[in-house]
């Protein structure tokens, strides 16, 4: 049986995923809100490095979790559920997954436009999407941080709506991707 298919709960490899995305989530939100008001210096340019090897690794994680997800359907959700919840979350896990691959390519497009070729890891250069264009750079970068902050009201709504399932409705829907845990919120041996 496929993980998630005839199961009330995710599957190991899906909770992974999820959880992988949240730290590195947290990872890139730090950095990216620290680095811009540090001067100009190796720690500012390290700290850029480090945001753009995050939002890689970002995107990669979700290329690898929406094959897994295609491959390995989410758990139904419960028939009680209303319908707008049901399109609700679907529209929010849509946007979620879009934002995720949109912000690192916007990031990359936008470091192609300033002429900084993005190094992953300090080892693989990836190649410039654009030309350098200083004002499409410029540009870009109030997108890249419109969108991240579009992804970070999403992450709130996401939580909050997992919050609200969890503590006023009690119908178990958060228990179901927490780590180490049955439908029930028991842990597993």
């Amino acid at each position: 049986m496929r993980e998630g298919v005839g199961s009330e709960r995710f599957g190991t490899f899906a909770k992974v995923f999820h959880w992988a995305t949240f730290a590195l989530l947290l990872a890139s939100f730090g950095i990216g809100l620290t680095m811009v008001d540090l001067p100009f210096g190796p720690r500012k340019l390290q700290a850029y490095s480090w945001h753009k090897w995050v939002g890689v690794t970002v995107f990669l994680v979700t290329i690898l979790r929406l094959g897994w997800r295609c491959a390995n359907p989410p758990p139904r959700l419960p028939d009680a559920m209303p319908g707008w919840q049901r399109g609700a979350a679907r529209l929010s896990h849509a946007g979620l997954y879009g934002l995720l691959l949109v912000i690192p390519i916007s990031g990359w497009v936008m470091s192609s436009a300033l002429g900084l070729t993005t190094v992953y890891f300090g080892l693989l250069p990836l190649p410039d999407l654009v030309a350098p264009d200083r004002a499409l750079g410029q540009s870009l970068i109030q997108l890249h941080h419109a969108l991240g902050l579009a992804l970070a009201i999403l992450i709130g709504v996401h939580v909050g709506a997992a919050a609200y399932h969890h503590f006023v409705l009690r119908d178990h829907i958060a228990m179901r991707m927490l780590p180490f845990t049955t439908r029930g919120g028991k842990i597993n041996p």
